[in-house]
């Protein structure tokens, strides 16, 4: 090989390389940042306008009306729930922010459907885990049982 092959191979591959970092940074930029990327600031506003307006229902007798984190660096913390739906994950965006490593930035939702609390895994990386079985599918959550994401612990309680 002459010097000028050579020479082209090794800044082909810096570039290669330079490439590879520039789209690592990126990925990681978007996933510190909880930027959803197909969506605006102002159109992610705008959907949430409506929740943030809706007046909250009391719970009915015997549902659970509060979510508990019970182990995790929130432990302690409380979100009453009323007709909403609460989404976890490090965005922050989120409802339940959490600054856990094994957490992604949308990692699952907790919703109520038909008079019953259903959590749903959001396509995490890490997944969520309800009374240790993974959670595949939006699956009803039982005052009581505890709804693993990374090292946070979630209860529905009464």
């Amino acid at each position: 090989m002459n010097e000028l092959t050579l020479t082209l191979i090794r800044v082909a591959f810096l570039a290669v390389l330079w490439l590879f970092v520039i789209a690592a940074i990126g990925v990681v930029r978007t996933d510190l940042s909880g930027n959803s990327g197909g969506r605006s600031r102002a159109a992610r506003r705008q959907a949430q306008a409506p929740r943030a307006a809706a007046k909250p229902q009391r719970a009915r007798r015997g549902q659970p009306h509060v979510l508990v984190v019970t182990a995790g660096s929130l432990k302690g913390t409380t979100i009453d729930l009323s007709e909403q739906q609460i989404t976890l994950g490090r965005a922050n965006d989120a409802t339940l922010v959490l600054n856990d490593d094994y957490a992604s930035s949308r990692h699952a939702r907790i919703f109520p459907q038909d008079g019953q609390w259903i959590v749903e895994d959001l396509g995490s990386t890490n997944g969520t885990y309800l009374d240790r079985q993974k959670v595949t599918r939006p699956t009803p959550v039982p005052a009581g049982v505890p709804v693993r994401i990374g090292k946070t612990v979630l209860e529905l309680r009464r």
